[in-house]
């Protein structure tokens, strides 16, 4: 802790956040004191976007109470739009992502969903049997969330399971791959070869 009481680690935080928040277009609303969570509020989100309210409070170590303030300061400036998604509710840079990319976006968040876009971009031929060995999960598991995302409009179950517009979902893991864990980090390294495919 800080003479003054604040948390290093926290400011540490802000502060790595706030500079990815002023290169971004979402740069200083104000220069009241709080400018420096709501510029790491932009910044996390222009690394993390479809992050839900709980995942940016905890990530930048802020209070409920002063992420919700500032959350709701970026919406009415319209530097932040907001999307439900089941019981989160979500958060993207105004106007970057059509109404189909924040709907990947949310579930490309979530760890199951995740795997079986990530498998399914990587081996298009995948059964249900093989995604649900390759992501560690049951084949009823498999089958809800692949009900889910057929509902989406992210798969289609019509004959086996084919992903929706693979070319906007790779594009989308290899963006933001750092922020979605390992399996998307080693998809990334793998996109040129997976573009250049050709069935």
């Amino acid at each position: 802790m800080s003479d003054g009481g604040v948390d290093e680690s926290k400011r540490s935080t802000l502060r790595r956040f706030a500079a990815l928040g002023a290169a971004s277009p979402l740069v200083r609303l104000s220069d009241d004191g709080d400018s420096d969570a709501r510029d790491a509020i932009a910044g996390y989100l222009s690394a993390t976007p479809g992050a839900h309210f709980s995942k940016i409070r905890d990530d930048l170590k802020l209070g409920t109470g002063e992420t919700q303030h500032h959350l709701r300061r970026l919406e009415i400036a319209g530097a932040v739009e907001s999307r439900k998604d089941g019981e989160y509710k979500r958060y993207f840079p105004t106007d970057r992502f059509s109404a189909f990319e924040q709907r990947a976006l949310g579930y490309l968040r979530r760890e199951t969903p995740r795997g079986m876009l990530v498998e399914l971009l990587r081996n298009p031929d995948a059964t249900g049997r093989e995604l649900a060995d390759s992501i560690g999960v049951s084949r009823p598991t498999v089958s809800k969330h692949a009900a889910d995302l057929d509902a989406a409009g992210l798969l289609s179950r019509d004959d086996g399971y084919a992903v929706e517009h693979p070319e906007t979902l790779l594009t989308l893991v290899v963006r933001y791959a750092d922020s979605f864990g390992p399996e998307a980090v080693a998809l990334a390294s793998q996109a040129d070869e997976l573009l250049r495919y050709d069935p």
